[in-house]
């Protein structure tokens, strides 16, 4: 059984450690763990783990997050895998800081990246885990605080976070997502998938 686990964000030193690139954070903890080393390839950098006999192709898109629909699209076409065993990583401004969300299907929610995701593989049916970074910005300064660097307390927040977000990820390619959201999402004090 094959996976894609993408992580959302943007390539360069200057977007490093951004509230946007919460995916790429995502992506790095879970080779780390998995002892797996990201290579550049084509549209982006992939990292290869295997967990629970599952194969796990991690994939960072190259393509900035405005086009990650053409990376993911791709490596899915390549790695022969299907859209039922895509997960992608992603920020949500909809979300309270360091709270965490898996969804088996869902709409754009106004992420650029999603949109083109969607545009890309003419579907919205595929898992995506959001990872809430707040919305304390001004009007006006949304792009300001997505490319933003952590505070020092939002860091606090998320570090843990980004740990538990390896976790979905594992229990997402052993158990699916239905039961992976039933012990996640509850846990994160949220209602239950049914209810959402």
């Amino acid at each position: 059984m094959k996976y894609l686990i993408v992580g959302l964000g943007n390539i360069g030193d200057e977007y490093a450690n951004t509230r946007h690139n919460i995916g790429f954070i995502v992506a790095d903890a879970l080779a780390q763990e998995g002892s797996a080393v990201f290579k550049t390839e084509r549209y982006g950098d992939i990292a290869r783990l295997k967990y629970k006999s599952r194969i796990l192709v991690v994939l960072k898109p190259s393509t900035f997050m405005n086009l990650s629909g053409k990376a993911i699209k791709y490596w899915l076409t390549k790695e022969n895998i299907p859209v039922d065993n895509l997960l992608v990583i992603t920020d949500d401004l909809a979300l309270p800081t360091g709270v965490l969300r898996l969804r088996a299907k869902g709409g754009d929610g106004g992420h650029n990246g999603l949109i083109n995701i969607i545009q890309e593989l003419q579907s919205s049916k595929f898992a995506r885990l959001r990872m809430g970074i707040g919305n304390e910005f001004a009007k006006g300064y949304q792009v300001d605080y997505v490319l933003g660097k952590w505070t020092k307390e939002e860091e606090n927040i998320m570090i843990p976070k980004v740990m538990t977000a390896v976790e979905i990820v594992k229990s997402f390619v052993s158990i699916g997502a239905a039961r992976t959201m039933n012990v996640f999402n509850t846990q994160e004090g949220k209602k239950k998938p049914e209810e959402d």
